[in-house]
């Protein structure tokens, strides 16, 4: 073996490597030449079978050789890597000269909007805000709302069951009652919240939101009752609403009224919103039952309070002129985007 035939190696490797235009084209000459059936490590085999005198020189000429290659290989791999980086930054180039995309902007849902003003108006005068669990029992849905089991007013209110005692609530009212049982007279709450119910049409979902509130003191009435929801209902409706009491019934108020509000399109002459009547219902009230102050332990002979629970759908498609409850649920932007 002479040392023109590692020369020639040599050269025709560095030769193909500086030709090499990618990675894989470097891969493959590092196979070809320096692989287990490499070109230079088919020599290095051959080195047993010649003369030792002549195998230390041969061996030392492979090596040179193949550090050569290998040194010709990582200075085109840098070339190579370069170019791609380069080619890549071609390809991501921002032209600054094109019209930016337009971001949309976000904005509260509608009854978001409404549950945050009725919010606003009763944190105003003072009023606490709170919270409860969604899935609640049997006792703090009804039974400590003065709705026995055989009470023919739990067929007023189509219930979701999780078990026996267990149920979706079907109003807010349990926050009441769980926030008395823990907190003494002076009780000033609104109680803002998801509630559930077996009724589904254009007026009603399975799933609405509902606020209601609940003050308790010494010497509370029902003039107190009616000047607040007066004032509400001229910061949620306009200087000029008015509302009027009607009497109804609820297991856990006495006396309850439900309560409307001159119909704020026709001004109380009649029109097709309040079915000619001038006036729209918006929620339900009353002074707080005595039975129920004392499941919670207030003496009813020293506190009395009032409370109200409306449905914030109700007044927002009061508010807004909506005749069909699902709109507010089907996510449709066209409907959203108006608000």
């Amino acid at each position: 073996m002479t040392d023109d035939t590692m020369r020639a190696l040599l050269d025709g490797a560095q030769r193909e490597i500086s030709r090499a235009a990618n990675r894989a084209d470097l891969d493959d000459l590092r196979v070809r030449y320096l692989g287990k059936k490499g070109r230079l490590t088919e020599i290095l085999r051959s080195v047993p079978t010649l003369p030792l005198s002549e195998r230390p020189a041969v061996g030392r000429e492979a090596n040179a050789t193949r550090a050569a290659i290998e040194a010709a290989l990582a200075e085109r791999l840098g070339v190579v890597e370069r170019a791609e980086r380069q080619a890549r930054l071609a390809a991501d180039r921002l032209d600054l000269s094109l019209p930016g995309r337009r971001v949309t902007p976000g904005g509260l849902h509608p009854l978001t909007q409404v549950l945050d003003e009725i919010i606003d108006v009763f944190v105003g005068l003072g009023f606490a805000v709170a919270e409860g669990p969604e899935v609640e029992t049997d006792y703090y849905n009804f039974e400590a709302l003065n709705i026995p089991k055989d009470h023919p007013a739990r067929d007023m209110q189509d219930t979701f069951y999780v078990e026996e005692e267990v149920l979706l609530r079907t109003h807010t009212s349990p926050v009441q009652i769980r926030t008395m049982t823990r907190q003494a007279p002076p009780v000033r709450i609104i109680c803002p919240g998801r509630v559930y119910r077996r009724d589904a049409d254009i007026t009603h979902s399975p799933m609405f939101t509902q606020v209601e509130g609940l003050a308790v003191d010494r010497n509370i009435t029902m003039g107190d009752l009616k000047g607040t929801l007066e004032l509400f209902a001229r910061e949620l409706f306009g200087p000029a609403s008015r509302i009027r009491f009607r009497p109804s019934f609820f297991p856990f108020t006495e006396p309850s009224a439900e309560v409307d509000v001159l119909c704020f399109l026709c001004q109380g002459s009649g029109c097709r919103v309040c079915k000619q009547s001038g006036w729209l219902e918006i929620l339900g009230s009353g002074m707080v039952h005595p039975q129920v102050l004392r499941n919670v332990g207030y003496d009813p002979e020293a506190v009395t309070g009032w409370a109200f629970g409306m449905g914030v759908e109700r007044v927002a498609m009061l508010k807004f002129g909506v005749d069909d409850i699902r709109l507010f649920f089907e996510s449709d932007l066209r409907f959203l985007a108006q608000f």
